[in-house]
């Protein structure tokens, strides 16, 4: 029997190629992961700003033991039931100078309309500490939530007194060395002082002269001068006296915000109209459930904020359909209305407060102004 022919020569099977696009392939998926890898550590320049927690003035906040408590009590008059919802609007920054978001965060932020990419500057500024800037952040809720009792209580005929405190100096003040923290400013130029406009109008008036100050410090009355500085913003020539003020009120009733660990003055309007509807029979809202933003002052001017279009979603997020927003926020308004949100735009007190007349009585909301349509 044969086994073998000697004649015959065995080949080994040829080994298969690896095709060329296989080999492209891994390379260029090893490529990726290398680029994904870097992209997750690399440092950028800007954080994230998205809707933050959304607070009903009407309802209840945890105070510093956690405990749910009325987020607005007042102590010295009638209050009365309310219903609905008047919410407040917060943001959060996403990353901070120590650990700033990553470039896949950014991108997923840039495509997401709730969220905002600012530059870091923007919202940590170089030089400024945390504790800075939260210290700045708490004297300004402080100040608004003071602007917002005073704005509410004076459109209920109540007399609330006022006096305007010297709360920080700057660094080149005109005022370094004539002027201290916690001074109660009473009159310039002969003038009485009760808040912040009536003193630039004096100072502007003066032109770069100096202006004399009645002043009282720890209780003593004292009379000192400041050569106002000139600036010049926008074009325009202004006099500056370098000091940071605060309005101190000496409130009829005591009224008591209670809401931790949120900073900022954007929520002074919501405020005012928390403290009106507390404080009035029936429901100020309707029952409804509505959401807004602004910042107020005692006169129950309501001013722009930031962060207005996460706090839409916010709202939105948080069940509301109708959204109150400053005036001067209407150019970010425009366009970036979550669908099923109604803006209704106001200036004042007064017209955040016929908002919601037209909203408890059933009027006609189309004549009512909005981002687009005065």
């Amino acid at each position: 029997m044969t086994l073998f022919d000697e004649n015959v020569s065995v080949v080994p099977a040829p080994r298969r190629q690896r095709r060329r696009g296989a080999v492209v392939g891994v390379w260029a998926l090893t490529i990726a992961l290398v680029v994904l890898l870097i992209l997750t550590f690399l440092p950028t320049g800007f954080v994230i700003q998205r809707p933050g927690p959304v607070f009903d003035t009407l309802g209840t906040a945890p105070n510093a033991d956690g405990k749910q408590v009325p987020l607005i009590s007042v102590d010295g008059a009638t209050t009365y039931p309310t219903s609905g919802t008047l919410d407040m609007l917060t943001v959060q920054a996403v990353g901070n100078r120590e650990r700033t978001p990553s470039w896949l965060e950014l991108a997923g932020a840039w495509f997401d309309p709730a969220k905002a990419v600012l530059p870091i500057d923007a919202v940590f500024p170089e030089g400024e500490t945390t504790e800075q800037r939260d210290q700045e952040s708490a004297a300004m809720m402080t100040d608004s939530q003071k602007e917002a009792t005073a704005a509410a209580l004076l459109h209920l005929g109540y007399d609330v007194p006022s006096k305007l405190t010297v709360y920080s100096l700057t660094d080149d003040s005109a005022a370094q060395g004539v002027l201290q923290k916690d001074d109660v400013i009473v009159a310039a130029n002969g003038t009485e002082i009760t808040d912040i406009t009536t003193l630039r109008d004096v100072i502007a008036k003066a032109a770069g002269d100096p202006v004399t100050l009645q002043i009282e410090r720890d209780g003593a009355a004292k009379t000192v001068s400041v050569t106002p500085k000139k600036a010049t913003t926008d074009g325009k020539t202004t006099w500056l006296i370098g000091v940071s003020l605060l309005t101190d009120y000496d409130f009829p009733i005591d009224v008591t915000i209670q809401l931790n660990n949120v900073g900022g003055p954007s929520a002074g309007m919501m405020f005012a109209l928390g403290i009106i509807d507390t404080l009035t029979p029936g429901y100020l809202n309707g029952g409804k459930n509505v959401a807004g933003t602004g910042t107020i002052n005692a006169a129950g001017e309501v001013g722009a904020i930031g962060g207005i279009r996460q706090k839409l979603y916010g709202a939105k997020d948080a069940g509301a359909r109708y959204f109150i927003a400053p005036k001067s926020n209407c150019d970010e308004v425009i366009g970036h209305v979550p669908t099923g949100l109604r803006v209704f735009s106001v200036s004042t007190l007064d017209d955040s407060l016929k908002v919601l007349q037209t909203l408890r009585d059933g009027g006609d909301l189309d004549a009512l102004p909005t981002c687009g349509r005065s």
